[in-house]
């Protein structure tokens, strides 16, 4: 398996369980890693997604939800909502992947680990936030996003550690 689709298990595993269990991001994180090791390159890829997520989890559910009103987001399947949640912050501000391979990545997570019907509703999702990411620009401020490989957290100083707040 690529090394990016590895790290984008890993980031949707510990995004799924801080959003159902509440568990601190860092030590699911840490969990994940011991029964998957990822390469550097891939644990820089997968802290990338989980920061971003979290940082920006707010904005990106509000953005689904603009996209799909008829199902809110606190209703939605917990995997449908955080694969959405990683493939939109793919899209709107990490840059470094394609939107067109976002997307195809996000639907064959929602192969694995969804129900029979995600796949067709992530992808459809997804394909509208593409054709609409130019009116979702004033909705979002872009920061600086860094990758701390010197961090003292797994997740990088300053970065959300449960929950999607940010904390210390």
């Amino acid at each position: 398996m690529k090394v990016r689709r590895r790290a984008r298990i890993v980031a949707l595993q510990v995004l799924f369980e801080v959003d159902t269990a509440h568990h601190d991001a860092e030590a699911s994180l840490q969990g994940r890693l011991e029964e998957s090791p990822l390469l550097p390159v891939g644990l820089d890829f997968c802290r990338g997604l989980l920061r971003g997520v979290l940082e920006h989890q707010d904005v990106l559910d509000a953005i689904i939800q603009r996209i799909a009103p008829e199902w809110p987001i606190k209703q939605m399947a917990p995997i449908d909502r955080n694969i959405l949640r990683l493939a939109a912050y793919e899209i709107i501000y990490d840059g470094t992947t394609p939107p067109k391979v976002a997307i195809n990545e996000a639907v064959e997570l929602a192969k694995i680990f969804g129900s029979d019907s995600s796949s067709r509703f992530v992808n459809g999702v997804l394909g509208t936030l593409l054709a609409q990411k130019g009116s979702f620009a004033a909705s979002r401020a872009v920061p600086a996003l860094h990758t701390d490989t010197e961090s003292p957290n797994l997740l990088g100083e300053g970065t959300p550690r449960s929950g999607g707040q940010l904390g210390s």
